[in-house]
């Protein structure tokens, strides 16, 4: 069962230019778009809009690397990195984030250190115990 995860990670789906495709994508693969999408993207590996690539609605991975527009909010659990030719119209949500000269972005961004939710309960529940030293 491992292998056939592993085999499913490496896995590309390509929406080439010319393709419009209205709907949301939900994939384990990584996904490149050089079309159009309007429609959310779940995936749990990296997405590549290309230069030409669109989506309008939410994007949600692991990694991205953003080339064309992109007008919804974006979530990304470790890496976006955005081009010059790129232009997010919404909010950014990611661990890491990387923006060429050029790029456009015209909404919000939270940046969070931890990609999961369990590194984020383990860092409150430090806090209160630094803070309670204090006090007594």
């Amino acid at each position: 069962m491992a292998k056939y995860n592993e085999t499913e990670s490496t896995t590309i789906n390509l929406i080439s230019n010319g393709t419009d495709i209205t709907g949301d994508i939900k994939s384990n693969g990584d996904i490149r778009i050089d079309g159009s999408l309007t429609g959310n993207l779940n995936t749990k590996g990296k997405v590549v809009i290309g230069p030409t690539g669109k989506v309008s609605g939410e994007v949600i991975c692991k990694n991205s690397e953003v080339s064309g527009i992109i007008e919804g909010k974006i979530t990304v659990g470790q890496l976006l990195n955005l081009k010059a030719s790129s232009k997010i119209l919404g909010d950014i949500a990611t661990s890491k984030l990387s923006i060429e000269p050029g790029a456009v972005f015209s909404g919000n961004c939270k940046m969070s250190n931890n990609d999961n939710n369990g590194g984020t309960a383990t860092a409150k529940e430090k806090e209160p115990e630094k803070t309670r030293k204090p006090g007594y």
